[in-house]
């Protein structure tokens, strides 16, 4: 497969040189439609907001507040190796949603600490190849799929932080040799709520008829490809993805999040 450069409009990216897998911006994120340009704006600039602060303040690591680094070694070894937390599902966490761990999968998702995107995602890439049952395509592509967050959600982060961390670990796994492309092929409908204290079933009913295939941004019929999340809770999210792609034709072999609940 020859490789293509970023894409802006949610399609797959497959560049190892793009923009977006080098830093791991959100820049294929969906606008919002109708009269939201003032929102999609004001995402904008909180974007460009965030990147001057990083640039004019010191980094703090954190996970533990030690200058000079926006997360330091100590702290990112937390994430080392993949362990099985839903037999049969398939899917693998890095630890768990405790201490340092949990502080900096909350700090990058809620805080906005955008820098975290390139040590995470770094820790989900040294992952996906040595998952138990994830492959790639006939070809030797990897697909990453990352997990969709709710609109309203992604526009109060400043973007998409989940296609951030898949951009970050493609560009990571290219820089070794592997081919990756990162397909966004999922997005859940604004109707969907905030899943924060809801069972499994709840979870499951939130999603049920809210989550849909983005054609234009799937792989091809048939193609493999590996679920990515940060937080693995009750697995409904998981199942409801691996069920929406299955419809469209398209296997989930693995899911890889960085914590589990």
């Amino acid at each position: 497969m020859r490789p293509r450069s970023d894409s802006t409009d949610g399609s797959p990216d497959r560049g190892p040189h793009s923009r977006a897998a080098r830093d791991g911006r959100a820049v294929g994120a969906a606008r919002p439609s109708g009269t939201n340009g003032a929102s999609a704006g004001w995402a904008r600039w909180t974007r460009v907001g965030a990147a001057v602060l990083d640039l004019v303040l010191p980094e703090d690591c954190a996970g533990c507040g030690r200058q000079g680094t926006v997360c330091c070694a100590d702290c990112l070894a937390v994430f080392d190796q993949p362990e099985l937390v839903a037999r049969g599902a398939e899917t693998h966490a890095l630890t768990r949603h405790r201490g340092t761990a949990r502080t900096l999968v909350v700090e990058h998702k809620e805080r906005r600490r955008r820098g975290l995107t390139r040590p995470l995602g770094d820790a989900l890439a040294a992952a996906v190849p040595h998952l138990p049952t994830g492959r790639p395509d006939p070809a030797g592509t990897w697909w990453l799929v990352p997990v969709p967050s709710r609109p309203g959600a992604a526009r109060q982060r400043g973007g998409p932080h989940l296609l951030g961390l898949a951009r970050r670990c493609a560009a990571s796994m290219q820089a070794v040799g592997m081919p990756v492309a990162v397909a966004p092929a999922l997005r859940l409908s604004a109707g969907a709520k905030d899943a924060v204290g809801l069972d499994r079933a709840g979870r499951a009913a939130n999603l049920s008829g809210r989550l849909h295939v983005r054609p234009e941004a799937c792989p091809p019929r048939g193609t493999p490809v590996v679920l990515l999340d940060d937080v693995v809770t009750t697995g409904a999210t998981l199942s409801a993805c691996r069920a929406t792609l299955a419809a469209a034709g398209i296997p989930t072999s693995a899911a890889l999040t960085l914590t589990s609940a």
